[in-house]
């Protein structure tokens, strides 16, 4: 059988391996203060345009998400998110486990729009009754989205502009970030501009585990550290994260890897394109997802795993085609073959 589920079902790049075997008989200071940390936090700056950036270093997206959410948002407080977005749906309520709201807005192709998030930040303003309802202060963004799809660089500059006005943090979940940088205008030194805190992804793009947090609101910084201990988020072996990050950033390989494997999947959605099976979304990255019949899902499934997404009707299935940087090419060829058999 030939995964497609999600872009993390191989272990780790050889050259982190590499760099883990050949560093394990060396020690190191605890806790993310150690030579490894400071190396790849300068190697992700060196992207940023932002010298002040505080970088920090987590295990799973997850914990990064309710433990940035929970460092920056007061109890009564509560955080603006698609009625699609990963901390809604995917993640057993950790955000509201921890105290806060999620206000949710529909989404259209997996986005939310500044006009959206203005009007429930001026609904509040406005509200007369302030101290009786949970206040909007932040903003949370999948970068790409559940969908694969991707916010352009005006899109952002817009919710930047509608967030400054209304005083909300902006803060974008990076978990697949490698693939949607690598299908859209937007750089790294753009989410540092407009974002107030995000993370790039690494258990999704090439790391073994791990997410680095860049905070460039200064009020954001402020004790980080202390909620990432309190929220179980420091890693004793902290050193192990900033080898991880600093093999992908050093040279620019998250880049390479993650641009490839959106590459082997415009393949993929080329493929069903030609056979006539229509997407169900159209998504530019590394997650494609397509409207099947009951048949063809099946036939495929004699030989790939994928994700099964919803019923569309009595006979037609939504599933989703997800490459990695692990995917070989192979792997597409396989695939694009059978597509053209069904």
């Amino acid at each position: 059988m030939i995964r497609f589920n999600n872009d993390y079902n191989h272990g780790a790049h050889p050259a982190i391996l590499e760099a883990l075997a050949s560093t394990n008989n060396d020690s190191y200071s605890g806790y993310g203060l150690d030579p490894w940390c400071e190396k790849a936090a300068a190697e992700i700056k060196k992207y940023l345009n932002c010298e002040n950036a505080a970088i920090h270093f987590l295990v799973g997206g997850t914990q990064t998400n309710f433990t940035v959410i929970t460092a920056a948002l007061r109890p009564y407080q509560s955080v603006i998110s698609a009625d699609s977005g990963h901390i809604h749906v995917h993640e057993t309520g950790a955000v509201e486990n921890c105290g806060h709201k999620i206000q949710t807005l529909p989404a259209v192709n997996g986005k939310i729009s500044a006009a959206q998030i203005a009007a429930i930040a001026k609904r509040y303003a406005d509200s007369g009754i302030q101290e009786h309802i949970t206040q909007p202060k932040m903003v949370y963004l999948s970068f790409p989205t559940e969908y694969g799809t991707v916010y352009s660089k005006k899109e952002l500059e817009d919710i930047h502009t509608v967030c400054k006005k209304y005083g909300l943090y902006l803060f974008i979940d990076g978990a697949r970030l490698g693939y949607g940088l690598g299908a859209s205008d937007v750089t790294l030194a753009d989410l540092a501009r407009l974002a107030d805190v995000f993370y790039c992804g690494g258990t999704k793009c090439g790391a073994m585990f791990g997410e680095a947090v860049v905070i460039t609101n200064p009020a954001l910084k402020v004790d980080f550290r202390s909620y990432m201990k309190q929220n179980g988020a420091m890693l004793a072996k902290g050193w192990l994260l900033g080898l991880q990050f600093y093999t992908l950033f050093n040279g620019g390989l998250y880049f390479d890897i993650t641009k490839k494997a959106v590459a082997y999947a415009m393949k993929i959605k080329e493929a069903f394109a030609q056979k006539g099976i229509p997407a169900y979304i159209e998504s530019p990255t590394n997650q494609q997802f397509v409207v099947v019949t009951e048949k063809q899902m099946n036939q495929l499934a004699q030989k790939y795993i994928f994700e099964y997404e919803e019923k569309i009707d009595a006979d037609h299935h939504c599933i989703r085609f997800c490459t990695s940087w692990s995917t070989k090419p192979e792997e597409i060829d396989a695939l694009i073959d059978d597509i053209a058999k069904l």
